[in-house]
């Protein structure tokens, strides 16, 4: 049995968790900072920093007390590395050396992206000898990591082993979520408030663009699809630049006419992600490595809307589907930990010269 203790402190969650043999969950806790960043509408990066400071030793002692477990008994320290926001990533990166170093274990550095696809085969330690359990991930598989920062497609034939093979041109999809609900008034964060919105309204009250590139384009662009949905509720701009005035606000609008542009932006976003998973999959099997597994992860793929057409293309298309329960969606340390097996195993080992990057994933 392995133990590894995990650090995530990628944006603005500080987390930290113990999971067992890659897969099994023995704790998982998250710090969120929703409050703090709030009032911004999006993450101020020297606030998440400072919080993080104040909350990564009390959340790595929690994450060990609920395993039931001590410092001791860990084998080995992993901790999302790479990318995120410089200032919040060495928070993490600092205190996981600093264990490292005291406790005489491995230090290991994970690609927080990676880590995302990981999250699909993580389940509650408690509940490791259920007959629901799927198991771990098939290979070869195609992922897909859905978040705010990124919008990616890879070819997996192990979980260490990703080729991308599409990504955003210009927003990734999570980033158009919180800028809809910004031009929308829906709240922050803006995914989960977009979401219950849209579920009040007609998707599809709007026709609103997919944006599908090139016909055998596995990239992706949301740009446009936020740019149509402010023209929906705002009207089109009169003059240029800062003597821009638009035809209304959102307040002209009713709850009703709301709904359907959230419920429309919706529709479209998912419609743009399925379109491009059906290609990907046509494209792995062209080049003789049919994905046995559709692997999805970030913190889009709680989106609901999503999580249903992904399990119907799964069905229609016979091939198995892995998403992550909820609590494993959003950044989390369960992944970090989780993933980290792998390195484990192959005695992938960091110094202590372990860089924090800010930008660049597979």
């Amino acid at each position: 049995m392995t133990l590894i203790l995990g650090l995530e402190t990628s944006c603005d969650e500080t987390a930290a968790a113990v999971v067992c043999d890659g897969r099994f969950v023995m704790s998982n806790v998250v710090a969120s900072q929703h409050e703090l960043h709030e009032r911004y509408h999006g993450v101020v990066p020297e606030i998440a920093s400072r919080a993080h400071l104040q909350s990564i030793n009390p959340v790595v002692q929690e994450a060990l007390e609920q395993a039931g477990t001590s410092l001791e008994k860990i084998d080995a320290i992993a901790v999302g590395h790479r990318p995120g926001l410089i200032g919040s990533l060495l928070v993490g990166v600092s205190a996981a050396k600093t264990l490292s170093w005291a406790a005489g274990k491995p230090l290991i550095g994970i690609d927080h992206v990676r880590a995302h696809l990981h999250a699909a085969a993580l389940v509650d330690a408690a509940n490791r000898h259920d007959q629901d359990d799927p198991g771990p991930l098939e290979f070869p598989a195609l992922g897909l990591v859905v978040s705010g920062g990124h919008t990616s497609l890879y070819r997996m034939t192990s979980p260490a082993d990703l080729t991308p093979i599409g990504q955003t041109i210009d927003d990734a999809v999570g980033e158009a979520y919180d800028k809809v609900a910004v031009i929308l008034k829906a709240g922050y964060p803006g995914g989960p408030k977009v979401d219950k919105l849209a579920q009040q309204g007609d998707p599809t009250a709007y026709d609103l663009p997919r944006s599908m590139l090139g016909k055998d384009s596995l990239d992706f662009s949301f740009s446009g699809l936020k740019t149509a949905v402010l023209y929906a509720v705002r009207g089109h701009p009169k003059g240029r630049g800062s003597d821009a005035r638009f035809e209304r606000s959102i307040e002209d609008l009713t709850e009703k006419q709301q709904a359907d542009i959230a419920a429309s932006f919706q529709a479209a976003a998912v419609d743009a992600v399925i379109k491009k998973l059906e290609r990907a999959v046509k494209h792995m099997t062209e080049q003789g490595d049919a994905p046995r597994s559709l692997v999805i992860g970030g913190g889009v793929s709680a989106n609901s809307l999503l999580r249903t057409r992904v399990a119907e293309l799964g069905e229609r298309l016979h091939i198995a589907v892995r998403i992550p329960a909820f609590a494993y969606c959003l950044d989390n340390a369960a992944m970090i930990a989780g993933l980290a097996h792998t390195h484990y195993q192959a005695k992938d080992f960091a110094d202590l010269d372990l860089p924090a990057v800010a930008s660049g994933s597979v």
